[in-house]
């Protein structure tokens, strides 16, 4: 769903994570060696564990523990210790810190109703990040920049991947990621859920539109390459999206079951090249896509339950290693033909590492861990997505210690000379 994000919680209905919207805060209702991703692109250097780091940290954690870092829901509330009803009746305890300790959450996504300032977004990140005892969180948010912009209230107004695409240049495409970067990285956020990797070819597409760079898969490709170096040079992990891609529908994923009846040479001279170009780029993660392509798998569902499409397309055609993310669990295209637990499960058995945004947070939670306990998910499997979740935080400096934010810091970075300058470019 394509929304307009202004004021805090104003477009938090049924906005997705990624797909341009979905279910924000004020929504009622042996194979893990194998699976280590190379290092991203500029990653930090400041803090280098020790060799074996990962493999200690994954030895010491309980079954619990894992399934718990697959996870990243929204959390309701400003503040690490707000008391809040809607947690109580979603995740049964009362605070975004108590959530993050009772499930031993990989990760929290943050939308437009937890932000009021900038000194209370570092606030509640770092109010966040003490609750997480073992592992570091990932606190990702979707700042593309333009129409879906979750920070907006507080950060620079960046020029959206359509008017950056029209420049042709890609080093513009790099700064503008590099400084949206910066200043998530300032507010204490470390995963951006951008940039969109999708070819817009499909003009009545209601969901990509200007969130695209463009039409062209070969200049797409150029400007998703500089936008995942930026955020690399940032030190913010970076999200292509959305796999295999969304860019020739007309049908919104939030709301239904796009199909894309591309055949493979199609997929591979339209849809793939932005793809390739952000794993070539080093990018962090890639998101999945709520669509059917059944030349690709012809079983029906979506991409993001599709193994085919995960682990043959992603995993072993294109080599990708890092983490898989699924697109928000909670949209109507993910959701047509399985109840909110089995969409977990299948999601992990087909190739996905980071489960974003269930509708039903503890029955997908209890649906995974059940099916390891039970094997159909193997402990294999499961190591392989927690290997690569915490090798991600370890690429990008904060395995062993928790970032920390500075409210007197990100003060001189959000909305600086340098980056309003930056924006009146595209302006220009």
């Amino acid at each position: 769903m394509v929304g307009r994000i202004g004021t805090a919680g104003m477009l938090v209905l049924a906005l997705a994570a990624c797909a341009g919207g979905g279910g924000g805060p004020a929504a009622p209702s042996s194979a893990a060696a194998a699976a280590q991703p190379s290092p991203a692109a500029s990653a930090p250097t400041s803090q280098k564990p020790r060799a074996g780091e990962v493999e200690r940290l994954l030895k010491a954690m309980s079954r619990e523990e894992k399934v718990g870092q697959l996870f990243m829901p929204v959390v309701y509330g400003t503040a690490a210790d707000t008391v809040s009803g809607e947690n109580q009746a979603r995740f049964g305890a009362q605070t975004p810190a108590k959530v993050v300790a009772k499930y031993h959450l990989g990760g929290v996504i943050l939308f437009p109703a937890n932000v009021k300032s900038t000194a209370q977004v570092v606030r509640l990140a770092n109010g966040l990040q003490a609750a997480a005892k073992r592992v570091p969180l990932l606190i990702g948010t979707d700042q593309e920049n333009g129409l879906v912009s979750r920070m907006s209230a507080l950060m620079t107004d960046l020029p959206s991947a359509d008017r950056i695409g029209a420049t042709g240049d890609t080093e513009f495409s790099r700064a503008v990621a590099r400084a949206t970067g910066d200043e998530l990285k300032a507010l204490g956020v470390n995963l951006d859920f951008a940039p969109v990797a999708d070819v817009n070819l499909n003009p009545r597409n209601p969901v990509i539109g200007r969130r695209a760079f463009g039409d062209d898969p070969a200049k797409v490709a150029k400007m998703v390459s500089a936008a995942v170096k930026g955020f690399g040079e940032s030190g913010v992990a970076s999200t292509a999206k959305h796999f295999p891609g969304h860019g020739d529908t007309a049908t919104d994923s939030h709301t239904g079951l796009p199909v894309i009846k591309h055949t493979r040479a199609q997929w591979e001279k339209l849809d793939a090249p932005p793809f390739r170009a952000a794993i070539d780029a080093g990018v962090d993660a890639i998101m999945s896509a709520h669509i059917v392509m059944p030349k690709l798998d012809d079983s029906g569902d979506p991409a993001t339950l599709s193994k085919p499409i995960l682990t043959g397309l992603l995993r072993d055609k294109l080599g990708f290693k890092g983490v898989i993310s699924t697109d928000a669990l909670n949209m109507g295209g993910v959701r047509k033909k399985y109840g909110d637990g089995e969409v977990a499960v299948r999601a992990v058995l087909a190739g996905a590492d980071l489960l974003l945004m269930p509708a039903d947070f503890p029955k997908a939670y209890n649906a995974v861990l059940g099916a390891v306990k039970s094997g159909r998910i193997s402990e294999a499997r499961l190591d392989a997505s927690v290997t690569r979740l915490l090798t991600l935080r370890k690429n990008r400096g904060f395995l062993t210690e928790a970032p920390k934010a500075s409210a007197e810091q990100a003060a001189k970075v959000l909305r600086s000379a340098k980056h309003r300058k930056l924006a009146a470019r595209a302006a220009g």
